[in-house]
C-alpha cells in the first residue's frame, strides 16, 4: 500500500527527474570520462526527450486546468442565474400572496368572516350562490332621524363625508359587542347578533352612549347634533347568498328581519331612541339589569298579528331616567287602562307620570291619545283585548298531544276574557295555576326536542322558563291582592297573547315541523 502511494507520488515528477539525471550524466561524461561522441549524442537525445516529455505534461496539465476553470466559470454563471430566477420567483410568490391577503381582507369588509364561518366556508372563494344556514339571532336596525332634510342642506361630497364619519364611530361599537354589520343602507345600519339578545341590547345602549360623544364633537365643529333610532327583534332567520351567476350578495331573510325594521320605524312615532320586541325581551338573560318598560301593542304593516314593544331608557338623561324608574308601574298601568278604554283612570295616572317627569314624551303621547278619545272617540288599539281569541291554523304544529294542550290553554285564555267584565280574582288565580303547572309538568315538547336533537332546544326552553317566571310573578301579585284586577287582567292577556303569537305560532311551529320531518325521515 505504501509503495503504491509512493510510486503514485513520484510518477508526477519522473520527467523532471529524468531531465536532471540526464543533464548530470551528460556533463559528467564530457568532463570526467573518455566516452566517445556517440554516448554524448545518446545522452543529449535522452535529455531532449525528457524535456519534451516534461513540457508536454505541463502543457497538458495547463490545458486541463483551463478547461476545468472554464467549466467552473460556466457552472457558476448558471447557478447565479438560477439563484436570481429563484429569488425573483420567491419575490413574485410573496407579492402574489400579499395581494391575495389584501384581497381577502378587502372582501372581509364586504362579507364578514363570521358569516363565512356560519356558512361553513373558510374563504370567500368557497362561497357559492344559494349557500344558506338557519340561525336564531337578534337583528338591529338603526337610522338617523330626519336625515332627508339634513342631507338636503349638504352637497353630495358633504353627505358622503358625514355618513362615513358617523358610521366609522358606530362600527367599532357593534364589533366590540360581537355584532356583524350585514349591510349599510344609506344612513341605516343593519347588524346581526349571533350570541344572544344581551349583546344586541348592550351594543345599542353603547352606540347611543357613543352618539353623545359624537354629537359633542359636531357641536364643537359648528354642526347640529343628530338623533338615532334603534329597533331590535329576535327570531329564526335564514342567512345565505342570493343573486345570479355574475352578481351575488350575502343577506338575511325572515319575518324577524321585517319586524326589526318596523320596530325601528316606530321609534319615530314614540320619539323613543331604543325599542325592542317581546321576542327580544324573552331572549334576555336578565331583563331586570336594563331599564325597560312596556310601551304599546302595535300592528306592523304587512302583519296580521299584533306585537308588543318595549322602551329601553338606559340612555335617557339621569334626571329623566330616574323619574321614569319611579313612575314605571304607574305608566304601564296607565297604558293598560287606555287599552281597556278606562280613560279617566288612564288620564289620572298619566298626569302623575308627567308631573314627575315633564320630559317623558311617551307619557305625553298617551295623554294626547286619551284627549283624542274623549273629544273624538278615536281609540288607537290593536283590538284583541277582551275579545274572543280564535284558534288559528298557524297555531297547529302537527303533533296531536301538544296541539290539544295548546287548545286547552286557549280555552282558558278565552275564559278570563269572558269574565273581564266582573273580574273574578279566583278565575285569574286558576289561570295562573294552570299555566304554571302546564309548563312545569308538560314535558312532551322537551322530550321530543331532545330525542330528535332539535338545534334550537336551549333557546326554546329559555322562552319556556321566562314564561313561567312571568306567570309566577303575576300569580304572586294576584295572591297578594294588591294590584288593580283590571290592570292584572290586562297583563295576563298581554302575556298570553304574546305567548300565542310570538312563541306558539313561531317557535313551537318551527319545532313541530322539524320533529315531524325527523320522524318521517329517521
Amino acid at each position: 500500500m505504501f509503495t503504491r502511494k509512493l510510486f503514485s507520488f513520484i510518477r508526477n515528477y519522473l520527467a523532471a527527474v529524468a531531465v536532471i539525471v540526464t543533464s548530470a550524466a551528460l556533463v559528467f561524461t564530457n568532463h570526467f570520462t573518455e566516452l566517445n561522441m556517440q554516448w554524448a549524442t545518446f545522452l543529449a537525445g535522452v535529455l531532449i526527450a525528457s524535456v519534451l516529455a516534461m513540457t508536454s505534461r505541463a502543457t497538458s496539465a495547463e490545458w486541463i486546468i483551463m478547461r476545468r476553470t472554464a467549466q467552473l466559470t460556466s457552472l457558476k454563471k448558471k447557478l447565479e442565474q438560477e439563484s436570481l430566477a429563484r429569488n425573483q420567483t420567491d419575490a413574485d410568490h410573496m407579492q402574489t400572496l400579499k395581494l391575495l391577503q389584501q384581497t381577502e381582507l378587502s372582501y372581509g369588509r364586504l362579507i364578514p368572516r363570521q358569516l363565512l364561518t356560519l356558512l361553513d366556508r373558510s374563504s370567500i372563494v368557497d362561497v357559492n350562490l344559494g349557500d344558506q344556514v338557519e340561525r336564531k339571532l337578534t337583528i338591529m336596525f338603526s337610522d338617523i332621524r330626519n336625515f332627508t332634510p339634513l342631507s338636503e342642506s349638504m352637497t353630495p361630497i358633504e353627505n358622503f363625508n358625514f355618513i362615513n364619519s358617523y358610521l366609522s364611530q358606530m362600527e367599532p361599537v357593534i364589533s366590540k359587542h360581537r355584532g356583524i354589520i350585514d349591510k349599510y343602507i344609506g344612513d341605516t345600519i343593519m347588524a346581526l347578533y349571533m350570541q344572544g339578545a344581551d349583546d344586541a341590547l348592550s351594543g345599542a345602549i353603547a352606540m347611543l352612549e357613543k352618539l353623545i360623544h359624537y354629537n359633542a364633537g359636531r357641536k364643537r365643529a359648528g354642526y347640529i347634533p343628530i338623533n338615532v333610532g334603534f329597533g331590535l327583534n329576535t327570531g329564526l332567520v335564514m342567512i345565505g347568498t342570493v343573486g345570479g351567476d355574475n352578481r351575488m350578495d350575502s343577506t338575511v331573510i325572515g319575518d324577524a328581519v321585517h319586524l326589526a325594521s318596523r320596530i325601528e320605524d316606530a321609534t319615530k312615532t314614540y320619539q323613543a331612541p331604543l325599542l325592542i320586541s317581546q321576542n327580544t325581551l324573552y331572549d334576555l338573560e336578565n331583563p331586570s339589569k336594563y331599564d325597560i318598560r312596556f310601551l304599546d301593542r302595535i300592528r306592523v304593516k304587512g302583519k296580521s298579528q299584533p306585537l308588543s314593544i318595549y322602551e329601553v331608557f338606559d340612555n335617557d338623561p339621569v334626571k329623566l331616567r330616574d323619574a321614569k324608574r319611579v313612575t314605571k308601574a304607574r305608566f304601564e298601568e296607565a297604558i293598560a287602562h287606555y287599552h281597556l278604554k278606562e280613560i279617566p283612570r288612564a288620564v289620572e295616572l298619566l298626569a302623575q307620570c308627567i308631573e314627575a317627569a315633564p320630559d317623558d314624551i311617551p307619557a305625553r303621547l298617551y295623554m294626547s291619545r286619551c284627549e283624542e278619545y274623549l273629544s273624538l272617540g278615536q281609540h288607537l288599539t290593536t283590538g284583541e283585548l277582551n275579545s274572543h281569541f280564535e284558534w288559528r291554523n298557524e297555531f297547529n304544529i302537527g303533533i296531536e298531544k301538544i296541539d290539544t294542550a295548546h287548545q286547552y290553554m286557549l280555552d282558558k285564555v278565552n275564559r278570563i276574557i269572558a269574565t273581564t267584565g266582573k273580574v273574578e280574582g279566583k278565575v285569574i288565580d286558576e289561570i295562573f295555576t294552570f299555566l304554571t303547572n302546564h309548563h312545569l309538568e308538560g314535558k312532551e315538547e322537551e322530550e321530543l326536542m331532545r330525542r330528535y336533537n332539535y338545534p334550537f332546544l336551549e333557546s326554546h326552553l329559555q322562552e319556556h322558563r321566562r314564561f313561567v317566571e312571568n306567570c309566577l310573578l303575576l300569580k304572586e301579585e294576584a295572591d297578594a291582592e294588591t294590584s288593580d284586577l283590571h290592570y292584572l287582567s290586562f297583563r295576563v292577556q298581554l302575556l298570553l297573547f304574546d305567548w300565542f303569537t310570538g312563541h306558539l305560532a313561531k317557535a313551537d311551529r318551527h319545532m313541530g315541523r322539524y320533529v315531524l320531518n325527523a320522524m318521517q325521515h329517521p
